[in-house]
């Protein structure tokens, strides 16, 4: 192959329920995109799991897609970035073979064990914190891993490997094991260190276990590259490059230039991330929230709502049956959607909206395992319009909810995710937050940063940075409402008065 034709890179970004791949030019134009969903499957309630060799095939189907559909000759892709849905548990044989279907980031079987370890050591949360920066989840990789010492210990005894998903996909891309700082250090681990941590594997009694967790590589390091059977499954030429990768909350950072000091952005997915990037790591509010690793001693201070757009998809399989048939796209819905929730305007005729809606409850801005979804204010008077409004406006109420535990001042954010396509949704943001929202150019923000860190593996750019610099496109500008934002001040008070006055209630809800 002639070097100098390799002008485009691919990034795949291996997502909770969908599997994006995109392709992307040097100056990180995106130049085709192809999408496929990855069923997840609940044997059990609140659990959540993957079929991983399924998750593979159709991430195969995905990349094969795009390359037919877009034509693009294989031999001009100098290499493939990995992301995807973070920490959970991909256990991996000694043959390369899946021990037990992938248990995911939202499962949450976990409760109950780690209630057992709070009764046990009260300050328990509060010691992983202090660590790790994060508030943990049930889905993290050290809690599943006890669990599975406890309830199905052979699946332990028969791995080889704990990985996590984009690391599942670079195996079945080069053969290659490796784990990056990104999700080490939120298994939960050592932030400070960017990395493992020896106290929590004690605090969790797996040393025996240290054996499956692999090496760690930076997130840019080329780790690999694609063998000849994934060359067959894929339409990739065989050789080509591939970066270790990290996290999809790093690589959508990357994704969408926010990597500077100061710089905000909202991730809007199932769950939605809200993110300021910090130069050290910021451990305050204390007990709140989440704490990456950014490539380049960087770090980013993210709140999330663990229920973000799933709230929207709830509404509409439940309430809208007719828009949904009527639709020829997906775009056609949303954009009936946003009409039907326009004609209730502005502050939804008195209805306010809790998003809620995962078992997992509330991680920030407060902890709370048993807090609901909740809609308030309803009368015999309101409409599915009303809800829808005040839906919308619940999810971006959580957003500003998400920032303002931050003890930084945000000016801007930059946005992504399903709900950045919408030009409604993002001047409601806004409004909410009252904050500018910058929409850079592209869709796949998840795949681009990870496109952009093998960029920087291939010696394309010196450096993350330098690679954002370059790459980072002007999009659309949304600058809040005054009259609207003073509105949404008002809503704001009622929400964070619900928030408090209603945790009694869900504790009581929720006990046995």
């Amino acid at each position: 192959m002639n070097a100098s034709r390799a002008d485009l890179l691919l990034g795949i970004d291996a997502g909770t329920s969908v599997v994006k791949v995109a392709l992307f030019d040097r100056q990180g134009q995106e130049m085709a995109v192809a999408r496929r969903r990855t069923p997840i499957y609940t044997p059990q309630p609140a659990w959540s799991e993957a079929d991983m060799e399924e998750t593979w095939a159709l991430t195969a189907e995905a990349i094969r897609a795009l390359l037919t559909e877009s034509g693009i000759d294989p031999a001009r892709i100098a290499g493939v970035g990995l992301t995807g849905n973070m920490v959970g548990a991909w256990l991996v044989d000694a043959n390369g073979r899946p021990v037990r279907r992938a248990i995911l980031w939202n499962d949450g079987r976990t409760q109950a064990l780690i209630d057992r370890f709070i009764q046990e050591q009260p300050d328990f949360m509060q010691v992983i914190f202090r660590t790790s920066g994060s508030v943990m989840q049930q889905g993290c990789t050290l809690p599943l891993l006890r669990w599975l010492a406890e309830h199905e210990p052979a699946s332990l005894e028969k791995a080889a490997w704990v990985l996590c998903c984009k690391d599942w996909i670079g195996f079945k891309l080069t053969g290659a094991v490796h784990l990056d700082p990104t999700e080490a250090s939120v298994m939960p681990g050592d932030a400070r260190e960017r990395g493992y941590s020896q106290a929590m594997w004690q605090l969790f009694g797996l040393e025996e276990y240290r054996h499956l967790f692999p090496p760690l590589a930076p997130s840019e390091r080329i780790g690999g590259v694609v063998q000849e059977e994934a060359a067959r499954v894929t339409g990739l030429r065989a050789g080509t490059p591939v970066a270790v990768g990290a996290g999809d909350v790093p690589a959508s950072a990357i994704g969408l230039g926010a990597v500077a000091p100061g710089v905000a952005c909202s991730l809007l997915g199932t769950n939605i991330l809200n993110c300021l990037v910090t130069p050290a790591p910021l451990f305050e509010p204390p007990d709140v929230g989440l704490l990456f690793c950014l490539p380049g001693d960087r770090w980013l201070r993210a709140t999330v709502n663990v229920s973000g757009t799933t709230s929207l998809d709830w509404f509409v399989e439940q309430f809208c049956a007719a828009e949904r048939d009527a639709a020829a796209t997906p775009a056609d819905l949303y954009a009936a959607l946003e009409a039907l929730a326009q004609r209730s305007g502005p502050g939804a005729r008195g209805v306010l909206y809790l998003p809620y809606l995962s078992e997992l409850g509330i991680i920030s801005p407060f902890l709370e395992p048993a807090a609901r979804a909740v809609f308030f204010g309803l009368t015999d008077r309101h409409t599915r319009g009303d809800l829808l409004q005040a839906l919308y406006e619940g999810i971006a109420l959580s957003i500003r909810d998400g920032f303002a535990v931050i003890p930084q001042e945000v000016a801007e954010i930059r946005l992504s995710g399903g709900g950045a396509k919408s030009r409604y949704w993002s001047q409601l943001i806004a409004d909410c937050t009252g904050k500018r929202v910058v929409v850079p150019a592209g869709t796949e923000f998840g795949a681009k940063g990870a496109a952009l860190l093998a960029a920087v593996g291939l010696g394309w750019f010196a450096s993350v940075d330098e690679a954002v610099t370059a790459t980072t496109h002007q999009g659309r500008r949304f600058e809040p409402n005054p009259d609207r934002t003073a509105l949404y001040e008002r809503r704001y008070a009622v929400y964070r008065r619900l928030q408090q006055d209603l945790r009694a209630a869900w504790r009581l809800a929720a006990a046995p």
